[in-house]
């Protein structure tokens, strides 16, 4: 996850301006595989929806992901959940995130950056209050894990 922050924010369009703590949450979907690592990050860019996705998709394979199985154990995935306040239904990118408001592992971290958001018209702590949060764990650390190897 470092190197794929640390790559976004390498590019000259992109900047990113926060993160969350690392959080382990049990796997989602497919619950026979370890513990997830889940975090969130606020990214500044100039670039379209599409241009982002397309510079996340590329990160992920420079970082050698392999797309299985759904759901499956996989070396990285980065997820646009938002985009300002865009709405957007096209092949392959669905803004808001469809899913997220269904994931604690999702929001936890979310909301650690962005306390204040509201998403379909729910102040984030209300999704949250919603959804099992057993099992979240909030890795130990400060917020800049990102910035460096480890």
């Amino acid at each position: 996850m470092a190197k794929a922050l640390r790559a976004l924010d390498a590019n000259e369009r992109c900047k990113v301006v926060a993160v969350s703590a690392c959080y382990r949450t049990p796997p989602w979907g497919k619950i026979d595989q370890p513990d997830f690592l889940n975090a969130a990050a606020a990214v500044d860019t100039v670039l379209s929806p599409r241009a982002f996705l397309d510079l996340c998709l590329d990160t992920e394979k420079a970082l050698k992901r392999e797309r299985g199985e759904r759901w499956g154990p996989r070396l990285i995935d980065l997820d646009i959940l938002l985009f300002g306040g865009a709405v957007l239904k096209e092949e392959g990118l669905e803004v808001p995130h469809p899913r997220m408001v269904e994931r604690a592992f999702v929001l936890v971290p979310l909301q650690e950056i962005a306390p204040q958001l509201t998403v379909a018209d729910k102040p984030i702590g209300a999704w949250i209050e919603r959804l099992d949060t057993s099992g979240i764990k909030r890795e130990p650390g400060d917020n800049d894990w990102w910035l460096t190897d480890v």
